[in-house]
């Protein structure tokens, strides 16, 4: 099963982070990442740009785009983690290892139900 682990965390708190701050943490998730992927359970991760930049599009039709995420949470969602494991317990484990290096942030897993990758890491059947 493909889950998505979404990073959470209080926005304005990790843009306040020095450069170094932020290489310190991203070094941090890198080595988490590093035996995930090596046993490959681990895919593509990314870290989203600033929630001001973000765009929602809602509404009947093909919908209205409006500026912002309009998260109602007090954590914006700012990266994810695309991963595959066949319990929800060993995708738990991973968020949690996760966690242990940056610590404040907040992670949401779903199940993925249709990824279609360029590079052929965790495809799910078409008819999801």
């Amino acid at each position: 099963m493909l889950y998505a682990i979404l990073a959470y965390h209080v926005e304005s708190e990790v843009l306040s982070w020095t450069p170094e701050e932020d290489a310190a943490v991203v070094a941090k998730v890198i080595e988490v990442q590093a035996p995930l992927r090596a046993s490959g359970h681990s895919g593509p991760a990314a870290r989203l740009d600033e929630t001001r930049k973000a765009r929602t599009v809602r509404g009947p039709g093909a919908g209205m785009v409006l500026d912002g995420p309009f998260a109602e949470t007090k954590e914006q969602l700012l990266g994810f983690h695309l991963v595959e494991f066949d319990t929800d317990d060993e995708v738990i484990a991973a968020a949690r290892r996760l966690r242990q290096v940056n610590p404040t942030a907040v992670y949401e897993i779903r199940p993925v139900k249709l990824y279609v990758p360029a590079d052929g890491f965790g495809a799910t059947p078409a008819d999801g």
